[in-house]
């Protein structure tokens, strides 16, 4: 305590002043409500591959790539492995009316992912939006060379984590370790990735009508996907029961496809989907749909969801995106209850 004299007090409080003066010693004042208020609590950090927080036993640290492995999704791929842990899975139509698939890792990273197949020019607006790192087999020269022109960063045979599995049929035995791919990437510097989707909370009810079944028909393939408790189910996955996506939401973006400009060694004319610009999306999540349409200014930039209401979030979790051609580009969508 302080006691400020003046020349004028009389003698006692003079006297009065010294007294506690000499009883407070060298002790320091109180600390002002300023000084001893705590700082504000951070807001919990997000995985941008999923929304959801980042805690429990995954590494919160995000100063690393996003890894992304090509695996191929045909009959001979069969079982695909690891894409249990990817937190997000991206379906593109590739030569001959069949899909491939973009899996996404970041809050986990597994040993084993495979079968690795090869890039498309399609994979650049795929990937971009979060600066991946691709595991692939590699890919035509064409595609290559368009991939180094727009700074997409890959992986292939002969890096380090890379093997070919010999109970496997070539061209669908070669696999990753993912871990150890992953590592060689990481140079501590990395900043946390944009997010992927426009994420809301885990537990949002998005609404619409009840479609408890969906098929995504790309042409020769078709992707159908059964609601049941709280998550969907590919009724034609190629991975073993117990190693399938989980996903959460299935979100399916209507785009537009053109031609490569170039042909498989079959043959086959190489499409290129043309993620950019505008088209119709469906968003499926708790046996439900809601219609919208998405939006990207670029390849680079990330998905925007909108109603007709406003923005349209995705609530935090696993997603399955199926990028299916549009009417024009002969793909179709049907759903029931």
């Amino acid at each position: 305590m302080k006691i400020r004299t003046r020349a004028a007090l009389p003698a006692a409080l003079v006297a009065l002043s010294l007294s506690l003066a000499a009883c407070g010693g060298d002790e320091e004042e109180p600390a002002s409500s300023e000084e001893s208020t705590a700082p504000a609590e951070e807001a919990p950090q997000t995985w941008p591959l999923t929304g959801l927080e980042a805690t429990g036993k995954q590494d919160p640290e995000q100063d690393r790539p996003v890894m992304v492995v090509k695996i191929d999704n045909t009959a001979g791929s069969a079982p695909q492995v690891g894409l249990d842990s990817a937190d997000l899975v991206v379906e593109e139509l590739v030569e001959g009316g069949v899909t491939r698939l973009a899996a996404f890792y970041y809050s986990e990273v597994p040993d084993l992912v495979g079968p690795v197949r090869s890039m498309r020019a399609s994979d650049i607006g795929i990937v971009s939006p979060v600066d991946a790192t691709v595991a692939t087999s590699g890919a035509a020269q064409v595609t290559l060379d368009r991939l180094k022109d727009a700074g997409v960063t890959w992986v292939t045979e002969g890096s380090t984590g890379f093997a070919r599995d010999e109970s496997r049929t070539a061209p669908y035995n070669l696999m990753v370790n993912l871990s150890e791919a992953a590592k060689e990437q990481e140079d501590g510097e990395t900043a946390r990735p944009d997010d992927y989707l426009p994420w809301g909370a885990a537990d949002d009810k998005t609404g619409g009508k009840p479609a408890g079944t969906l098929t995504a028909d790309f042409g020769s393939h078709s992707t159908e996907w059964t609601y049941a408790k709280d998550g969907y189910t590919n009724a034609n996955s190629y991975a073993e029961a117990d190693s399938q996506f989980p996903a959460e939401s299935v979100l399916v973006l209507r785009v537009e496809v053109g031609d490569a400009g170039y042909t498989d060694p079959a043959g086959n004319p190489v499409p290129e989907t043309k993620f950019e610009g505008t088209g119709d999306a469906l968003l499926f999540h708790g046996g439900k749909v809601v219609k919208g349409t998405w939006s990207k200014k670029s390849l680079e930039s990330a998905i925007q969801l909108e109603t007709a209401d406003g923005e349209l979030t995705v609530p935090a979790g696993k997603v399955w995106i199926e990028l299916v051609p549009n009417d024009a580009s002969g793909g179709s969508v049907s759903y029931a209850k």
